[in-house]
């Protein structure tokens, strides 16, 4: 076999028993952490750190990550190969509940990823490859949708595509909602490179989608944008720049109130790191927290006392900082050093 085919093999295996140990979490540590947000873990400074090692940077490939208002849900994007899903964990009478995916992600025939919630917290929107009206079935990530599912008492609907005009026959993806309703979201068009593209509601419905300027939308290509709740800033991936330190670096660019835009931004290390590539991001409601994937190796770092062992050598490569996406996340105090 491979180097690859045993790679994805491992996964593949890691993955079958985190999913099917899903139950079994019930009586682990960190289940057992009232009244704390973010699955208890004790907030960052102003240096990025994984975000709850073990149990959401765990080895596999977790990219995405959102809260709610008060920090007491939150979903989590995993993929692997050509499978992609979003889990769920909640702070429920005094304890977070085991990983689970979302009842409307758990059918392997297409992929959902990238989930963002709505101000209220009772709408999930997210990235599916299931078509959408007019379109036909497609391999792989062939279909790129943003589709929304709604919550009533604890139930998810079934899912169904955004309206018209930000639906289309071209290729749409990580969706990001401001409070008033706003959408940024990417897409992709036949024969162009992506691009951030945003559309506001007016009379309670969304108008044609706006592609943003230069600041926003910088180098040869741009994608996966955050936009703070409020619109006053926006954080972007992009690559094909004379500043990069990674393969993709996280930009950013910061509005007035007269919708002018200033940057882009490089947030510079350690947001971004020599031969990572940026994935996502997300600041919380009230501010105070980044969280941010990023695909970083710490192999040497993570050699107690420098010495190589079988052990070691297993516990780098089935763990967290070993190649794939891991969430970091970090005070947003970082974003105010880069306003201008």
């Amino acid at each position: 076999m491979s180097k690859s085919g045993v790679i994805l093999f491992s996964l593949l295996f890691i993955f079958h028993l985190f999913l099917a140990g899903a139950d079994a979490q019930e009586d682990d540590e960190y289940v057992n952490m009232p009244g704390k947000p973010y699955l208890g873990q004790d907030p960052p400074g102003m240096t990025p750190e994984l975000f709850a090692p073990g149990i959401v940077s765990n080895g596999l490939f977790n990219r995405d990550c959102v809260a709610n208002e008060d920090g007491t849900e939150m979903f989590i994007g995993l993929i692997h190969g050509g499978i992609a899903t979003i889990l769920r964990t909640g702070l429920e009478n005094g304890r977070w509940t085991a990983l689970e995916i979302v009842p409307f992600a758990r059918e392997a025939e297409y992929s959902v990823f990238e989930p963002a919630l709505s101000p209220d917290g009772n709408k999930l929107y997210f990235l599916t490859t299931e078509p959408g009206p007019g379109q036909e079935p497609k391999p792989g990530w062939g279909n790129q949708n943003i589709f929304a599912s709604d919550r009533s008492g604890g139930n998810w609907s079934e899912p169904y595509p955004v309206p018209e005009p930000i639906y289309s026959m071209q290729n749409e993806y990580f969706p990001s909602i401001c409070n008033d309703g706003t959408i940024y979201f990417t897409r992709h068009r036949d024969g162009e490179r992506a691009a951030i593209y945003r559309s506001r509601k007016i009379g309670g419905e969304y108008g044609d989608p706006q592609r943003l300027g230069p600041e926003v939308n910088c180098g040869t290509s741009t994608y996966n944008a955050f936009i703070a709740f409020d619109q006053s800033y926006i954080i972007v991936c992009a690559i094909g720049r004379d500043d990069l330190i990674g393969e993709a670096d996280y930009y950013i660019a910061f509005r007035d109130e007269d919708d002018n835009w200033t940057g882009p931004v490089n947030m510079g290390e350690p947001i971004n790191m020599p031969e990572t590539t940026a994935g996502s991001a997300f600041v919380t409601r009230d501010g105070k927290y980044l969280f941010f994937s990023s695909d970083r190796t710490n192999d040497r770092e993570n050699v107690p006392g420098g010495k190589l062992t079988v052990e070691v050598l297993e516990e780098l490569y089935f763990g967290p900082q070993n190649g794939l996406s891991d969430i970091y996340w970090v005070d947003a105090g970082v974003i105010d050093r880069l306003r201008p």
